[in-house]
């Protein structure tokens, strides 16, 4: 039997208050890397009386050992650290099987960014650290099975919610849990996922890769009194970030061809963020190491980019940096993924927006995010999607519209309803 619409609305605004709370006590948790756990407490209690079971799953120690592991820490550890997974059965037996996945941890406060673990109110939006990047999209997650729940609701099929650490420094607990999955059920155990992140609900079924690199190039210290007789490492690793961005020039003009991510002047930028050299200022130091973030786009996977990035250094003009460099990806090992927008979940997504009062849009997600491990690994057709602005996440003015979280809610309960036989 189809939603009853006029029930599903009137659900969702008397729950309004109560998903507000929510999202503020999670804002209230300084859940970043290893304090996640107050978070997926607080996740727990509010999903377990609204899901037919909702139980805790540990992530292994040696996750550590996974090929995806991103970011080592020494002396990191998971003992009690979990992941959270929530269902809601279908009616039908052998109905579909859908899942929503977001993530709860947060990464650390912006400079000038006061209180940020302090939820702060002004009408209809609520500010603080996590506020959309993931903590309202948690707080969606809620609104969806809550809502169910309180209407008595069981779709023809189940839906599953997976609330997953370490996001932030590369997918970690997402790795974990799809790892749990293909050890239990195997691929493909489900019809469609969703990843939940701040999308300004345009629907996003491609999403760019991205690595982090370690460059170190090394010289042949010297005084500044000898010329000639030194090379200085900095002055190779400005010869070697030119090398790399005109690689990255390239394979940008190569990846043209895919509409969503041809909307943006430069979908899969390389950015680098740190360089250590030297000393002291009148010697040419020994060596210098660069670290930086190289984007991607589908179909191009993580081995091909280190191989080329490896590749374009080994065959650049300069003499002395093809043998004298050191290049390695120790922390994200993020491929991109995407999706036909013809594919039924992207067709029932936009068919439930514009059901709901809202303009569909389909878009690309030019940062990362963990729906590379459901659309790759479980071979799970996955989107993108939620409430809020990807522009204020990470920043001191973090925040998101409780209607917005409302109407997205109101947009998965339609799309889960719609694409169920």
């Amino acid at each position: 039997m189809p939603i009853d619409e006029t029930q599903l609305r009137d659900t969702l605004r008397a729950i309004k208050d109560d998903v507000r709370d929510l999202l503020c006590r999670l804002i209230r948790v300084p859940s970043t890397r290893g304090g996640e756990r107050p978070a997926t407490d607080i996740m727990r209690a509010a999903l377990a009386p609204v899901t037919d079971a909702c139980d805790l799953v540990p992530v292994p120690e040696t996750i550590q050992d996974d090929p995806d592991f991103s970011w080592p820490v020494p002396d990191v550890t998971y003992s009690d650290r979990p992941n959270l997974l929530a269902v809601r059965r279908g009616a039908a037996k052998r109905g579909p099987t859908f899942f929503m996945n977001t993530h709860l941890d947060v990464v650390p406060p912006s400079v000038g960014q006061a209180d940020p673990w302090t939820p702060r109110t002004e009408g209809d939006t609520v500010f603080g650290r996590g506020a959309c990047d993931a903590k309202g999209q948690a707080a969606t997650v809620y609104a969806v099975l809550r809502t169910l729940h309180e209407m008595n609701a069981h779709l023809p099929c189940t839906v599953e919610a997976h609330l997953v650490i370490e996001e932030e420094n590369g997918g970690n607990g997402s790795v974990a849990m799809v790892r749990h999955l293909e050890r239990e059920r195997g691929r493909r155990c489900a019809d469609g996922c969703v990843v939940l992140e701040p999308s300004n609900l345009r629907v996003m079924p491609s999403v760019r890769g991205a690595m982090w690199f370690r460059l170190k190039v090394l010289g042949r210290p010297g005084h500044s009194g000898t010329p000639g007789s030194s090379v200085s490492a900095l002055k190779e690793a400005v010869v070697a970030m030119r090398v790399l961005e005109a690689y990255h020039d390239r394979l940008l003009a190569a990846s043209r061809g895919n509409p969503l991510f041809d909307a943006f002047e430069n979908p899969m930028p390389v950015t680098f963020g740190v360089c250590r050299a030297g000393n002291w200022p009148a010697a040419a130091p020994a060596e210098a190491v660069l670290e930086g973030v190289f984007g991607f786009l589908p179909p191009k996977r993580r081995q091909d980019i280190r191989r080329e990035m490896t590749e374009a250094l080994r065959t650049c003009d300069d003499a002395w940096l093809r043998e004298h460099f050191e290049l390695a990806f120790p922390m994200l090992h993020a491929d991109g993924n995407e999706l036909d927008p013809g594919h039924p979940l992207v067709v029932a997504m936009s068919a439930a927006l514009k059901a709901s009062g809202v303009q569909p849009r389909l878009s690309a997600l030019t940062g990362s995010c963990d729906a590379r491990c459901y659309a790759n690994d479980l071979e799970i057709p996955t989107v993108v999607f939620g409430a809020g602005d990807l522009g204020t996440a990470h920043g001191k003015d973090e925040q998101v519209r409780l209607d917005e979280i409302l109407t997205a809610a109101e947009v998965l309960i339609r799309t889960f309803d719609r694409l169920s036989p």
